[in-house]
């Protein structure tokens, strides 16, 4: 299986990455892929890209060298409640936004209270896909969640670096790709890029997928035209 869209990758923008928006597009085109999203941390996190960041993103071009360009954000889900750290008005003049939790900005918590900030960031009509929800850090009731996902439309990601940063990952990535497969959740595969070599990377991802038994037509990415038509399907 072959994924067109790496829906997850940050810039230099993003302190704890190391490329521009141009050598992720060089990269992106020879790895083969048809599109890409930057999708930058959320001003939440100290240091991190203002506001007005996301805003100017308007003025890059839909393709470079070649590539598609999405213009996203990975918002910080900030409290129990699922607050994000943008305002609507600036989600609205992206392409997408997906959230996560994030150490600095929510404190992980109780696998009930986790629970709950994901579902209220999920029943957020601004947020389009979870990012890494299998995350060890934020122990979660992955039944909750996956139902959660389906009811409202909503992608829950795949995260290619989870299985090299987040320690614990293959043993919940697994669970939560199966109980997926089983419910006909929606799925993004991202490789969470933070240097511009590992755009398009997903060769740790993509077989949990495939055991899980995933469709391919239930993940968002896996083609340019799935994500646009997963990306229209999200507008109001």
């Amino acid at each position: 299986m072959k994924i067109e869209v790496d829906t997850h990758t940050h810039s230099i923008a993003s302190l704890h990455a190391y490329s521009t928006i141009e050598e992720l597009s060089r990269s992106a085109k020879k790895a083969g892929l048809k599109g890409f999203a930057i999708t930058d941390h959320g001003p939440a996190l100290q240091g991190y890209p203002h506001p007005y960041y996301f805003g100017n993103l308007r003025i890059l071009p839909s393709k470079i060298n070649g590539v598609r360009l999405f213009r996203g954000v990975e918002l910080n889900i900030m409290n129990a409640e699922g607050a994000v750290d943008l305002t609507e008005g600036y989600i609205d003049a992206l392409d997408f936004a997906m959230a996560g939790l994030h150490e600095g900005c929510f404190r992980p918590s109780s696998r009930t209270i986790n629970t709950k900030a994901l579902i209220a960031a999920i029943e957020n009509p601004l947020v389009s896909v979870i990012t890494h929800p299998a995350n060890p850090a934020f122990p979660v009731y992955y039944e909750e969640v996956v139902d959660a996902a389906v009811k409202n439309g909503k992608a829950l990601e795949i995260n290619n670096s989870s299985f090299k940063v987040r320690v614990g990952s293959d043993e919940t990535c697994p669970i939560l790709a199966k109980l997926c497969a089983e419910r006909g959740a929606l799925i993004s595969c991202g490789s969470d890029a933070h240097y511009h070599k590992d755009i398009g990377r997903f060769d740790l991802a993509l077989p949990v997928i495939k055991k899980a038994g995933i469709k391919p037509h239930q993940i968002v990415n896996r083609t340019l035209k799935s994500f646009l038509l997963f990306l229209e399907s999200r507008r109001p």
